[in-house]
């Protein structure tokens, strides 16, 4: 059975001081929930303070981007390995934030993934459909292009050593969640067109949902069979919500 993982994304949210109340609150509320994995994902500068307060802790951590080389001359950029130095597990890469603002295309994203197995970290790889292309019908469309991309580039063998996020882009910080039948549906979607190419692989791989996961939805979200957690927005940043969240996926 795969076993439940839970990722909070703070985004471009925190400060040192509400950063420490959140975490050593997060800490002390999951603590003997072991039955699940449990990933923060912090805005680069606070990868220090989150290493500090989570080592030695069931809660890993990780990095919301990196770039897709180990060096150069990027202004603004942080490699892999500087994530890696600071203790991190995971890298989300392909945010919807990431490809609209950031206008990084399928192939860009697959470079990094690819950059980011090479570094030994996990890759959170997100996917997902406009509001436009979801009334148009063309969201398995889109989502498998996504998928596609990847694949075509690391191979099978690299993409199962990464974890799949469905983030439907009209849910994303609208407070409108994708209802659990219909998120099912996109995962088991999902599942079936990577089994086509290892059916163990698909068999194993973690496949999370996010988009407004709220508490009053995360249990029966959680309860599909083809969903294996979930990427958390705003709630995240909310001790209370974020803990309720994460013992649910017990």
């Amino acid at each position: 059975m795969r076993r439940k993982l839970v990722v909070g994304n703070w985004k471009m949210y925190g400060s040192l001081e509400s950063n420490k109340k959140l975490l050593e609150a997060v800490v002390e509320g999951l603590r003997d929930y072991r039955n699940a994995d449990y990933v923060i994902c912090v805005p680069h500068p606070y990868l220090c303070q989150a290493q500090t307060i989570l080592q030695g802790t069931n809660i890993a951590w990780g990095g919301q981007n990196m770039h897709q080389y180990e060096a150069g001359a990027f202004t603004g950029s942080v490699a892999p390995h500087m994530l890696t130095d600071f203790g991190c597990t995971h890298v989300i890469i392909g945010h919807s934030e990431r490809r609209e603002m950031a206008h990084e295309s399928d192939a860009l994203i697959a470079a990094k993934f690819e950059s980011a197995v090479r570094a030994r970290l996990t890759p959170i790889l997100c996917v997902g459909e406009t509001r436009e292309e979801h009334e148009a019908g063309k969201a398995h469309e889109v989502v498998g292009h996504q998928l596609d991309a990847v694949l075509e580039r690391v191979g099978i063998a690299n993409f199962a050593k990464g974890v799949l996020a469905y983030e439907p882009v009209w849910a994303i910080g609208t407070g409108k969640s994708a209802s659990p039948d219909k998120a099912q549906s996109m995962h088991a979607f999902l599942r079936y067109r990577i089994a086509k190419h290892d059916r163990k692989a698909a068999s194993e791989l973690r496949i999370i949902y996010g988009g407004s996961v709220k508490v009053t939805n995360a249990a029966k979200l959680l309860a599909q069979p083809d969903i294996d957690g979930a990427l958390v927005g705003s709630a995240s940043l909310v001790a209370e919500q974020f803990i309720l969240i994460c013992r649910a996926a017990n």
